[in-house]
């Protein structure tokens, strides 16, 4: 699990997404729920990593990492 969240925080510090279209650009199968939510799927769909985003400062919360088995049973748009 180490290595893909790794990469993909490597990619997201040097990155400035200005809107959703940003992050399709890189990540295509990123999916987006809601509320500035944002799901990735980690390490061959094992894992799920959502984090918030504040578009207008670049900025990106980590609101969850856990497995897909975790991941269903949270509320992805509200955590």
């Amino acid at each position: 699990m180490r290595q893909p969240l790794q990469a993909w925080y490597d990619d997201a510090s040097h990155a400035i997404w200005k809107s959703p279209m940003d992050f399709k650009a890189i990540y295509r199968n990123a999916s987006f729920i809601g509320n500035d939510r944002v799901v990735f799927n980690l390490k061959g769909n094992s894992y799920r990593l959502v984090i918030a985003i504040r578009y207008e400062h670049s900025i990106v919360f980590i609101r969850f990492i856990g497995t897909h088995q975790e991941y269903d049973r949270i509320d992805a748009a509200k955590v």
